[in-house]
């Protein structure tokens, strides 16, 4: 008598037991292109502030969060807060910093001066900032090694 191999069980017990070796890399693909794809949309839209020509200065950078205050004075002398595009006089200024700082620990501000200014009015709006309890004032300013205006 002869013995034939069943075949069809011999298959049936390879696709139970066997593993995958290759690995399917597809979705990692599909992910890491939507992510790119965010990533570049959403990265222009991250430039913060208002277009300001700074003083060069050889100062050690400062850390700095997304929870800061900046006063931004511009080349015509108008007074802008953080991102906002609204100028405020010097009274409506005095009125907003106290409004802002009135409930929050940190009283630090960051001044953004355009070079152009007269110095009076950056004092000016530094005076304002300390009437308006503000305890640190941080000047911005652009690295010695940039080039520019």
């Amino acid at each position: 008598m002869k013995v034939i191999p069943n075949s069809s069980r011999h298959k049936k017990n390879r696709a139970q037991g066997s593993t995958m070796s290759e690995m399917n890399v597809v979705p990692l693909v599909d992910v890491i292109l939507v992510l790119l794809i965010i990533f570049m949309v959403t990265a222009p839209l991250m430039e913060q502030g208002l277009d300001v020509d700074v003083p060069q200065a050889e100062a050690p950078a400062i850390e700095r969060t997304d929870l800061d205050v900046i006063l931004t004075i511009n080349d015509k002398g108008q007074f802008f807060l953080m991102d906002d595009t609204t100028a405020y006089t010097l009274t409506e200024l005095e009125t907003k910093l106290e409004a802002m700082f009135r409930h929050r620990e940190k009283k630090e501000i960051f001044l953004k001066a355009d070079q152009k200014i007269l110095y009076g009015l950056v004092a000016e709006a530094m005076a304002i900032i300390k009437k308006a309890g503000i305890e640190r004032i941080g000047m911005v300013t652009r690295p010695t090694d940039e080039t520019g205006g």
